[in-house]
């Protein structure tokens, strides 16, 4: 009972946490500009090392919202209970400008259980995108003529924001080694865009735009999974995803501002228009080879229909997102109570093409590589016990873009996922 307390007060804790998480924002990419920022993929700490591999992924000890039909390999005694962080460094290079930025996020929260033989749920909360960027150039503009004194023009742009998804899942044993499931989310959120120019001539006046949207609608994924022995020892899991792809509930506005003679003139448009934005039909494929239960080597490809989607009303303001990832983990004796044969050791690497256009092609590629570790949390540490685990992963990601005049863009990340594994369902015998 006492056990209990204390996870549902650490439970209580994240919880109150999650509106200052909100108000978080992990990137500075200039990328974030376009669509709806930088996507955040559906992994939590398992997943991360490995290339955020997952379609194809069964554990009983870590949650995997990847597939939501993944569910049912909980624990029928367990009680999971997950929340991770990322903290990271970016830097941004023109070829002959660096800059430099670090940030810190929340990422996820989570927890499992099984509802009934063959039925386990989860819920939690995930972001969905970011936006964060603030930058600005400066340019002479033609002259009419050789006696007019040369002008230049300063943009500034700059925005924030991001959607959210908390979310309820099952996934459901149908047939012996065959598991299917979903997750229902609430989408939500805001984001906003400016765009200012200040002329060196003050008989020209300033001009500011700004672009908003609120959006708050459900979101559907569904997803499978069949196991299929090898051996005594090897199982091969294939698993396959798809997410609906529809329209979303949004307001949307348009302010344009200028400066006449010391006073603001403001233009302001507010609609609310329900296909003003829509998300994209997405399908996704995976395999997992586990053998001995030691070794896994899995792989993932992820196809987001972003390209046939409207965002402000737009068609064809966004591109199909690709991503293909590898990944593999080795567990040195399942068996051993010795602390280091305990620990896993992950390693991955992934390309995408991002859902990105800049003025209309496509903007950049993608490369990331990962490797971490993920061990038991002591006994001795008070009611924390073996089953619990912290995974720590490290990745590398470069943005390499396509276009002239966009920037190189290179991440350093440091993920850590706490995940709580409570026997909370064992029936006590009284003697």
């Amino acid at each position: 009972m006492i056990h209990h307390r204390k996870a549902l007060i650490a439970i209580l804790c994240f919880l109150m946490a999650i509106p200052y998480c909100l108000g978080q924002n992990g990137t500075n990419s200039p990328f974030t500009r376009y669509g709806f920022g930088q996507l955040s993929d559906q992994s939590l700490g398992g997943n991360k090392a490995m290339g955020g591999i997952g379609i194809g992924l069964r554990s009983n000890l870590q949650i995997n919202v990847s597939n939501p039909a993944s569910y049912t390999a909980v624990d029928s005694l367990s009680f999971l209970f997950e929340v991770g962080f990322t903290m990271q460094n970016a830097n941004f290079s023109d070829g002959k400008t660096k800059l430099n930025a670090k940030n810190s996020s929340f990422d996820y929260l989570a927890m499992q259980f099984r509802l009934f033989r063959g039925m386990g749920m989860t819920l939690g909360f995930l972001p969905y995108s970011n936006v964060g960027y603030n930058f600005s150039s400066t340019e002479e503009l033609p002259s009419l003529s050789d006696w007019d004194d040369p002008t230049s023009v300063t943009r500034a742009y700059s925005g924030n924001g991001g959607l959210h998804q908390a979310f309820i899942g099952v996934g459901y044993e149908i047939l012996p080694k065959l598991s299917i499931g979903t997750n229902v989310s609430y989408l939500f959120g805001n984001f906003s865009h400016k765009v200012s120019a200040n002329f060196s001539d003050a008989n020209i006046y300033p001009l500011a735009r700004t672009y908003y949207a609120e959006i708050s609608d459900v979101k559907f994924d569904f997803g499978a999974q069949y196991s299929l022995p090898l051996s005594k020892k090897s199982l091969l899991t294939l698993g396959a995803t798809y997410s609906l792809g529809r329209d979303l509930n949004a307001i949307n506005s348009y302010i344009s501002q200028q400066k006449l003679n010391g006073s603001v003139v403001i233009s302001d448009s507010v609609t609310h228009v329900r296909k003003a934005f829509q998300l994209p039909h997405a399908f996704g494929v995976g395999a997992t080879y586990e053998y001995d239960n030691r070794l896994i080597v899995g792989a993932d490809v992820l196809l987001q229909k972003f390209g046939e989607t409207r965002f402000f009303g737009n068609k064809g303001e966004l591109a199909d997102r690709l991503k293909c990832s590898v990944g593999a983990q080795y567990y040195p004796d399942p068996t051993s109570n010795n602390f280091f044969k305990q620990i896993k050791y992950r390693a991955g690497v992934y390309y995408s093409k991002p859902y990105v256009k800049v003025n209309g092609q496509e903007a950049a590629r993608e490369y990331g590589v990962g490797a971490g570790l993920t061990f038991p949390i002591s006994s001795k540490w008070g009611w924390m016990n073996q089953r619990s685990i912290i995974s720590i992963s490290g990745e590398w990601v470069k943005i390499d873009p396509q276009i002239k005049g966009v920037l190189t863009e290179n991440y350093l990340r440091l993920s850590v996922g706490l995940t709580f594994n409570e026997r909370w369902f064992v029936k006590q015998k009284v003697r």
